[in-house]
């Protein structure tokens, strides 16, 4: 397991890379500076064609809440530093509509130098009020992807997606309208269904799971498919590395089937409206 340390210096350089303006090859690194670089350097890259990163954040024993539904500071300070890293080198941010609901969360970078990513909000049936922080007006980019004619706010984006039968959204149909927004470079950061459904579907360029210390003993898990392998031969075995951020420890899986999946005729694996 390798020690990653974001120095300043080392998030300039992403910022640079980011911009379409720097590399990661180039100049004098310590052990622990090419460790962080390795983590945020090939997601910083616009050339690489569009991609798509999971983000889980959870406890020792795979809980990303309570029984009772609190899920706050379930990462340590340098796991949410990390997570608000991913959001500065994204287009977008994705959640779904329970997540919204529940945490009410702001979906911008604060944690770190770097500008915001586009929220976008998949919302089904139309049941997040128009107050809600996602929706603010602070100059970021609002989308929002619903079945529904629920109306919205001035300035936020209504993907508006056929109603299947079965009440179920497709994740690839969701991906490929943004990608259409001119936002490439997507993370899905929650909940845990969601990006379950984005793994499930094959979409997932990469996922980062970040582990924090702690025991809860109950609660959400932080991933769960609709069908999950009923052999452990069948289990998904991405490519992993390890890093130690500090108070989390992050494993960054890659998938090299999602590159294959994107570049070929979208997958209707659906998401089920909640």
């Amino acid at each position: 397991m390798d020690r990653a340390e974001v120095t300043t210096r080392v998030w300039d350089r992403i910022l640079q890379i980011r911009n379409g303006k720097g590399c990661a090859c180039c100049g004098e690194w310590e052990p622990a500076e090419k460790a962080a670089l390795s983590i945020y350097a090939p997601l910083s890259r616009r050339d690489m064609g569009p991609q798509t990163v999971g983000q889980i954040g959870q406890s020792l024993d795979g809980r990303v809440a309570t029984v009772a539904g609190d899920a706050r500071n379930i990462s340590g300070p340098d796991g949410l530093k990390h997570l608000h890293r991913l959001r500065a080198i994204s287009d977008a941010v994705v959640i779904g509509v329970r997540t919204a609901l529940h945490d009410n969360p702001r979906l911008t970078v604060r944690l770190c130098r770097g500008q915001n990513p586009a929220r976008v909000v998949i919302d089904p049936r139309g049941r997040l009020p128009n107050d809600a922080p996602v929706f603010r007006d602070d100059g970021s980019r609002r989308v929002v992807v619903q079945q529904s004619d629920t109306p919205r706010p001035d300035g936020v984006k209504v993907i508006r997606l056929p109603s299947a039968t079965d009440g179920e959204m497709s994740a690839g149909q969701i991906l490929r309208a943004l990608h259409r927004l001119g936002l490439r470079t997507i993370l899905i950061e929650g909940g845990a269904i969601t990006v379950s459904h984005f793994f499930e579907a094959g979409l997932l360029n990469r996922l980062h799971v970040a582990v924090a210390p702690l025991l809860i003993g109950g609660g959400p898990p932080g991933f769960h498919t609709r069908n999950p392998v009923a052999q452990l031969s069948d289990a998904a075995r991405p490519d992993t590395r390890v890093f130690n951020i500090g108070s989390d420890i992050v494993f960054d899986c890659g998938f090299a089937r999602a590159k294959q999946i994107l570049a070929a005729p979208w997958h209707n694996v659906a998401m089920r409206a909640r």
